[in-house]
């Protein structure tokens, strides 16, 4: 098992299959024109799915594949496949985009759960947020993977200002359809223009979900993220994912493996452990996680507080989301 100083067992790895994305979302990538990380530079195929075998012969069960776009590498469905071979629970962060041309992979390699990001149902909006035209793209492979009963976890970044006069809206979308709906709340990373007046709060987005509904508060696992409600009659739910006003820290058990072969022990960690290099030299690695996992903080990478309102961003040693891993 991968252990903290806090007794914290860590058994969910997020592996960023490439800082590469075909949208321009603001708060995750800085600037238009990115300069991605060369593909040498990347963790290849077969050394994702070395990487994996390590984790998971540690007590790791579930594998989460982020990005970027993870569906933009050319090897995707390649490392997909060989990941459903082994011993653990496969899931993945997308933005949708391409969804469609990879149906039968994901089903082959029984990936049953996907979470897509979409932070507004207008496309107006979702072209000034990602600065792409792929709105429509995406919902209708939303309603594709519904229909071929994959279990569909819609990521809304909500932001003050500017979605969220929106959440009601998705909420009612949970009422004829089995979509789970969480909303977000806006995390500070390097060069996203981050302020704390910005964060719409989990308090907040209840407090405007009960002026229209009758929300039922869901029983959360133990190690959930989100905080589950759902309104009576809908077949799908709603949750928040309060990580600035109501940090979930104590029960964390995730771990983190950026496209280039880091290992950070937290999402807002300063520092991060090289796996990638010292695998590629034949060294034992495992002393590495070990090592990387026991330097974890006890909570927020040790960075800052819920105390939100008093956090200066540019103080905030970090990567930018894109190249961590969603």
């Amino acid at each position: 098992m991968i252990t903290d100083s806090y007794n914290r067992i860590h058994n969910y790895l997020r592996i960023s299959m490439t800082d590469n994305c075909n949208l321009r979302c603001f708060y995750c990538m800085p600037e238009e024109d990115y300069e991605f990380t060369p593909a040498s530079r990347l963790m290849q195929a077969n050394e994702i799915e070395a990487l994996a075998k390590i984790f998971i012969s540690n007590g790791v069960d579930k594998i989460r594949l982020t990005g970027g776009e993870p569906l933009v590498r050319k090897d995707a469905a390649d490392i997909i496949l060989a990941l459903s071979k082994l011993p653990v629970a496969l899931t993945m962060t997308t933005n949708g985009t391409r969804l469609d041309d990879f149906l039968d992979v994901l089903k082959k390699a029984k990936m049953h759960s996907l979470n897509i990001s979409l932070d507004t149902l207008h496309r107006e909006k979702f072209q000034l947020l990602t600065r792409r035209d792929q709105f429509e793209k995406i919902i209708n492979n939303i309603h594709l993977f519904l229909k071929n009963d994959f279990h569909v976890k819609v990521n809304v970044v909500m932001m003050k200002g500017l979605n969220d006069n929106e959440i009601n809206d998705f909420v009612a979308w949970t009422k004829d359809e089995p979509v789970h709906v969480r909303f977000i709340e806006f995390m500070p990373f390097s060069g996203n223009k981050w302020t704390s007046n910005k964060v719409f709060t989990w308090k907040e987005i209840i407090e405007v979900v009960e002026q229209k509904y009758k929300v039922i508060r869901l029983e959360d696992a133990k190690h959930d993220t989100a905080k589950k409600y759902m309104v009576p009659g809908h077949k799908g739910t709603f949750a928040v994912i309060s990580t600035m006003s109501a940090p979930f820290c104590a029960g964390c058990n995730r771990m983190r493996l950026t496209a280039d072969g880091k290992l950070k022990n937290c999402l807002f960690s300063k520092t991060e452990t090289d796996l990638l290099t010292p695998f590629r030299n034949g060294e034992d690695i495992l002393p590495l996680i070990h090592q990387s996992i026991q330097a974890k903080a006890k909570m927020l990478g040790g960075q800052f507080t819920e105390d939100f309102a008093h956090i200066h961003a540019e103080e905030i040693a970090n990567r930018s989301m894109i190249t961590i891993g969603g």
